[in-house]
C-alpha cells in the first residue's frame, strides 16, 4: 500500500502537541481523533503529560511502541522541525502540520519550511501542510482537524487551499446534511498538493466526486495529469479564486498581455475535463448531478411552466448564460397543438397554463423530450391549487427515468412543495428553489460535457510536417540569447514561420534606402515598410509603420521621414533598419495568434481577433500546447469572430477553416519545440479572399537558462513522443512501424481488438471482448505521455494501415510501479513482436524513473510466462493466473505481498499479458 494510502487509512495515529488545556489546537484535535479510538490507535505525544483522555502519554513518537502510520504535529513553528526529524527516524508514513508560523509570516517562517523540506526529502514520507486545519475522512471514522464539527460520510471529496474558507464550508455543509468522503486542508502543500489528492481520490471507492477551491495550482503538471486521468470517471468541480488582477506584469506583447492567469486557468481547466464554477454553492450543486449519465449533448433547453412568469425568467436566464431556447419541431408543435388548451403559448418556453393537470403536464413534457432539437428540459411547477405537487413530482419523475435526457425542475415554494422535492432528491432528479439555479445547473453540466468531450474527440490526420527543419533556428536562438537580443527581427521571425509551413507575406530587411528599394523590387509593389528596434515594441505606437507604398520615389521619401518621425517619438531607440514587406490586396479579416510563458502552465496560446484593437475589443480564446485540429477549432469556435470566418460576414468570404486549423497546430508545434520562447504574437495573422498568410510577427525569448534534465520542461501536457517512433521487422522479415498511440487510432484499435480470437481476447481482458464503446476506446487511444505509454505495431497491407500488437504501461499514482500488458494478432504471434513490445516498455519505464514494472498473465498463457521469465522477471503464481515483476533499479525492494495485492486489486485484470 503507497504511503499516501496508508496515511489516509491509518491503523495508528500519534498527536504531537496533544494537551488537555482547553481552547488549544492540541485539545480540540485530539478529541476529534478519540471520536475513531475503536477503529484507530490514538498516541498523544507531549513530554509533560503521562496520561491524557485517558490514554498513555508518551514524550516523543520515538517512544510508541508500534509503527506509526500518520503523525498530527500542533506545536509552535520553531519546534517543527525537529518534531519532522523524529517522525522520519521513526519510519511515519504520513505527517500532518497542523501549525502556522511560517512562510506566511516571512523569511524566518520560510527557512523553517524549507528545512522541513530537507527532513521530508531525506526519509520520503508524506506531508499535509504547513499552516493547514488538517483533514477528515469520515468513511474511516478519522477527523485529524481541530474543527468543532464532523462531517457526515458521503461520496463528496473537499479540497481547499484555504483552511478558514474550508472550515466555514464544512460548518455549512454539516447543518444542511451533506456527506465527505473527505475533507482536506492544503495549507502550504510543502509536499502533498492538488494533483496528490486527486490521484488518491480517483481510486477511492467512496468518492464519486471531487470539489477543489484554489489559489493557486502548485504543481500544474501533475495536477494536468492527474485530473485528466480521472475526469472521466469523476466530476471535479474548481471554484477559482482571483478573477481579476489588480497587479500586471509587465510584457512585451498583446498575447502577454491579453491572457491572464484567471483565462489560463480557465483553458487549463477544460482541457482535462474540469468544471470550473464562479460560486462556492455551485461547488455542491454541480458535484451532486454531474456524475449523472444523462448530461445534455447540447445546449437547446426546453422549458414546461404553469406560469408565464418564471418561464420568461428561465428564458432570460439561458440567453445570459449562452445557452439556446431549443426550437421545437414542426410535429412536436403538432402534438402540442392537439392536446394542450388553444391559449398555450405557442412555442418554447411550453406555457400549459395555471389549470393544468398531470396529464397536461405529461403529453408536454414527453413530447419535448422526444425532439430532436431538444437537448435537455426543465419542468417548472407553480402552486396553483389545481394540481397536488407531489403527484406532478411522480410524473415527472417517470418521465426523466424514460428519457436519455436531463431534467431539471423548479417547484417554487416552501412547505407546499416539500414533498415533491423530497421525491425528486430519492430519484436523483436535479430540483431547485429558483430558475435561475436550474438555468445555471444545466449550463454547467452542458460545459463540463463539453469539457469531457475534449477527452473523447478521435481527431482526422492533418498533413502537418512531424518533424520541421528547425536545428538552424535552434542555433539563432541560442547566439541571440547569448548575445542578449531577446526581440528578434521580422527577417528572423520569417525563418521559424517558413520552417513551420506558417503563409506569410513575402519581405526582407534593409539597412539604408537603397536596399529598401531592391527588396520592393523583388517582392512587388505596393509595399509597407517598419521599422526595425529592439526598443520598440509596438510600432505603430510611434510612427512606425508605413502602408500603401506604391513607388520607388515615394518609398525612398517615406523611409526617411519614418525614420525621423521614430527618433522624436522614442529618441532612446537604436534603430536597425526597416522591414519592407509585400502588402496584402485584401484582407477581411485580421486575427491575433500568439504564446505566452505563464508561471504556472508554461507555454499557453492564443487565438482571437487581432489588429490595432486587439487589447480593446479582447475578443480571444486561450488553449494549451500540443494541440490536434479538433482542440484547434475548439479554441476558434469560443471567440466572437469565429461566426464571422466560418460563416462569412455581408461581403466578405468565409476563411478556409481547415487551413486556419493547420496554421494554429503548426505554431503550436513552434511552441512546444522551442522552450526559449517566452512571447510570441502573429498579429495579424490576416484572412483575405479565405487565404491565411501572416503579416506582423514577434518573437521575444526568455533570456533564463533551459531545464534540459526535463523533456519539455515549459509544457504541462506532454506532446506525441517522437522518440518511440522506431521502423522494424519481424522474425520474417515483414516491415512494421513501431510508435506511440494516437487518438486518431481509435478506428484502428477498435478493428484489432474485434479481430483477436477468443483465446488471445481472454488472455489480454480475462474475458472475451469485443465492440469495446467508444468512451473505453477514447481510454485506450487517448493517453496522457507523462503516465503512460502504449505502442502499437502497424503495417500497411495494400496501402491500407492495420494495427497487429500493442503495448501498454500505466505508472501509479507514486510513480514507483508500473502496470503493463501485450497483446499480438493471432498471426502475428512467435515472430518476435512481444518481446520487442516489453523490452520498449521497459525503455518507458525507465525513462519515468520507475522502481519496477508488473503485469498478471493467466496460468495457461505458457508462452508470455515463459517471455517473461527470459527477460528477467520473477514469476509468483497464485490460484488463477502468475504475478510477473521486474526490478529496474537495483537497490527496489519488492513490497510485502499484502501490500502488492492491495495495489493490484484495482485493476482487474487490466493487465493480463497475451503471447
Amino acid at each position: 500500500m503507497p504511503q499516501i494510502d496508508r496515511m489516509f487509512s491509518p491503523r495508528a495515529v500519534a498527536l504531537i502537541g496533544a494537551t488537555d488545556k482547553e481552547g488549544t489546537v492540541g485539545e480540540a484535535t485530539l478529541e476529534n481523533l478519540l471520536l475513531g479510538k475503536g477503529k484507530h490507535t490514538i498516541y498523544p505525544v507531549n513530554p509533560g503529560h503521562e496520561t491524557l483522555a485517558g490514554l498513555k502519554c508518551y514524550p516523543s513518537i520515538a517512544a510508541i511502541p508500534e509503527h506509526v502510520d500518520l503523525a498530527v504535529i500542533a506545536t509552535p513553528a520553531k519546534s517543527v522541525p525537529g518534531v519532522v526529524e523524529e517522525c522520519g527516524r521513526a519510519g511515519v508514513d504520513g505527517v500532518v502540520i497542523i501549525s502556522a508560523g511560517f512562510r506566511e509570516i516571512g523569511a524566518e517562517g520560510k527557512k523553517l519550511e524549507e528545512e522541513i523540506s530537507r527532513i521530508r526529502s531525506r526519509y520520503g514520507f508524506r506531508l499535509l501542510g504547513p499552516n493547514c486545519v488538517g483533514f477528515a475522512r469520515p468513511s474511516v471514522h478519522l477527523n485529524a482537524t481541530f474543527l468543532k464539527d464532523t462531517p457526515e460520510p458521503g461520496s463528496i471529496a473537499f479540497i481547499s487551499q484555504s483552511g478558514a474558507l474550508g472550515s466555514a464550508i464544512l460548518d455549512w455543509a454539516t447543518v444542511s446534511h451533506v456527506g465527505f468522503s473527505l475533507f482536506a486542508s492544503m495549507g502550504s502543500m510543502l509536499d502533498l498538493d492538488f494533483g496528490d489528492l486527486i490521484d488518491f481520490l480517483g481510486t477511492d471507492p467512496a468518492t464519486r466526486s471531487i470539489i477543489v477551491y484554489v489559489e493557486g495550482i502548485g504543481n500544474a503538471k501533475k495536477f494536468m495529469s492527474a485530473a485528466r486521468g480521472f475526469a472521466r470517471s469523476k466530476p471535479i468541480i474548481v471554484l477559482k479564486a482571483g478573477k481579476y488582477n489588480t497587479g500586471a506584469k509587465a510584457v512585451q506583447s498583446h498575447t502577454g498581455a491579453l491572457a491572464g492567469d484567471f483565462e489560463v486557468y480557465d483553458a487549463a481547466f477544460k482541457r482535462v475535463g474540469v468544471l470550473r464554477v464562479d460560486e462556492i454553492g455551485d461547488l455542491f450543486n454541480c458535484a451532486s448531478v454531474l456524475d449523472s449519465k444523462r448530461l445534455p449533448s447540447g445546449p437547446k433547453l426546453a422549458i414546461v411552466t404553469n406560469a408565464g412568469g418564471p418561464g420568461v425568467v428561465a428564458s432570460d436566464k439561458v440567453t445570459d448564460l449562452g445557452g439556446e431556447l431549443a426550437k421545437l419541431s414542426g410535429s412536436t408543435m403538432k402534438i402540442l397543438d392537439e392536446h394542450l388548451p388553444p391559449f398555450w403559448s405557442h412555442g418554447n418556453p411550453v406555457d400549459v397554463l395555471g389549470d393544468a393537470d398531470v396529464g397536461r403536464y405529461e403529453t408536454a413534457m414527453s413530447a419535448c423530450l422526444a425532439d430532436p432539437n431538444v437537448d435537455g428540459l426543465l419542468a417548472i411547477c407553480t402552486p396553483q391549487g389545481v394540481t397536488p405537487a407531489a403527484d406532478l413530482a411522480a410524473a415527472v419523475v417517470s418521465a426523466a427515468k424514460a428519457s436519455q435526457k436531463p431534467v431539471l425542475t423548479v417547484w417554487m415554494g416552501e412547505k407546499g412543495v416539500a414533498e415533491a422535492r423530497r421525491k425528486f432528491s430519492e430519484n436523483r432528479i436535479p430540483t431547485y428553489p429558483t430558475p435561475e439555479e436550474a438555468v445555471k445547473t444545466y449550463m454547467y453540466m452542458y460545459d463540463y460535457r463539453r469539457n469531457l468531450d475534449l477527452l473523447y474527440e478521435t481527431p482526422n490526420e492533418l498533413p502537418v510536417d512531424m518533424m520541421p527543419p528547425n536545428s538552424h533556428l535552434k542555433l539563432l536562438v541560442r547566439k541571440s540569447i547569448a548575445d542578449g537580443k531577446l526581440l528578434l527581427s521580422q527577417s528572423e521571425a520569417d525563418k521559424f514561420l517558413d520552417a513551420y509551413n506558417i503563409p506569410r507575406l513575402s519581405g526582407g530587411f534593409a539597412k539604408n534606402p537603397e536596399e529598401a528599394l531592391m527588396v520592393a523590387r523583388r517582392v512587388g509593389y505596393p509595399v509597407v515598410i517598419k521599422v526595425v528596434s529592439q526598443e520598440v515594441v509596438h510600432k505603430s505606437d510611434v510612427g512606425g509603420v508605413v502602408t500603401n507604398i506604391t513607388s520607388s520615389e515615394t518609398l525612398s521619401h517615406e523611409y526617411a521621414k519614418l525614420i525621423d518621425r521614430v527618433k522624436i517619438l522614442k529618441p532612446d531607440a537604436k534603430i536597425d533598419g526597416i522591414y519592407v514587406q509585400k502588402m496584402a490586396n485584401e484582407v477581411d479579416y485580421e486575427l491575433i495568434l500568439g504564446s505566452k510563458k505563464d508561471r504556472d502552465f508554461g507555454a499557453v496560446l492564443l487565438f482571437g481577433s487581432g489588429g490595432i484593437g486587439v487589447e480593446l475589443f479582447r475578443d480571444f480564446a486561450i488553449g494549451l500546447p500540443p494541440i490536434n485540429q479538433v482542440l484547434a477549432r475548439r479554441m476558434m469556435e469560443e471567440t466572437k469572430i469565429y461566426r464571422a470566418l466560418s460563416k462569412g460576414l455581408r461581403n466578405r468570404s468565409p476563411a478556409d477553416m481547415k487551413a486556419l486549423e493547420e496554421v494554429l497546430v503548426r505554431f503550436a508545434g513552434m511552441v512546444v519545440d522551442f522552450p526559449e520562447i517566452a512571447e510570441m504574437d502573429i498579429n495579424p495573422l490576416s484572412v483575405g479572399d479565405g487565404k491565411v498568410f501572416a503579416v506582423d510577427v514577434r518573437i521575444l525569448l526568455d533570456p533564463k537558462p533551459v531545464d534540459r534534465t526535463t523533456p519539455y520542461p515549459h509544457l504541462v501536457i506532454n506532446p506525441y513522443p517522437t522518440k518511440y517512433v522506431v521502423p522494424w521487422k519481424l522474425d520474417d522479415g515483414t516491415d512494421v512501424l513501431l510508435r506511440p498511440i494516437r487518438p486518431e487510432d481509435e478506428g484502428m484499435e477498435s478493428e484489432f481488438i474485434n479481430g483477436l480470437s477468443e483465446e488471445t481476447s481472454r488472455y489480454r481482458f480475462f474475458n472475451i471482448v469485443r465492440d469495446l464503446p467508444h468512451s473505453d476506446l477514447v481510454r485506450f487511444c487517448n493517453i496522457d505521455y507523462d503516465r503512460e505509454m502504449a505502442i502499437i505495431a502497424e503495417m500497411t497491407e495494400g496501402g491500407r494501415r492495420r494495427e497487429i500488437g500493442v503495448g501498454r504501461l500505466i505508472a501509479e499514482p507514486d510513480r514507483r510501479r508500473g502496470e503493463f500488458a501485450v497483446v499480438i494478432a493471432d498471426q502475428y504471434q512467435t515472430k518476435g513482436l512481444g518481446r520487442k513490445l516489453v523490452d520498449m516498455l521497459i525503455d518507458a519505464a525507465e525513462e519515468r524513473r520507475l522502481e519496477s514494472i508488473y503485469g498478471v498473465v493467466l496460468k495457461d498463457n505458457a508462452p508470455m510466462l515463459a517471455l517473461c521469465k527470459e527477460m528477467g522477471f520473477v514469476l509468483r503464481p497464485e490460484e488463477e493466473y502468475t504475478r510477473v515483476e521486474l526490478a529496474l533499479k537495483v537497490e527496489a525492494q519488492r513490497q510485502p505481498e499484502s501490500q502488492v495485492q492491495q495495489q493490484e486489486g484495482r485493476s482487474e485484470g487490466a493487465a493480463e499479458l497475451a503471447q
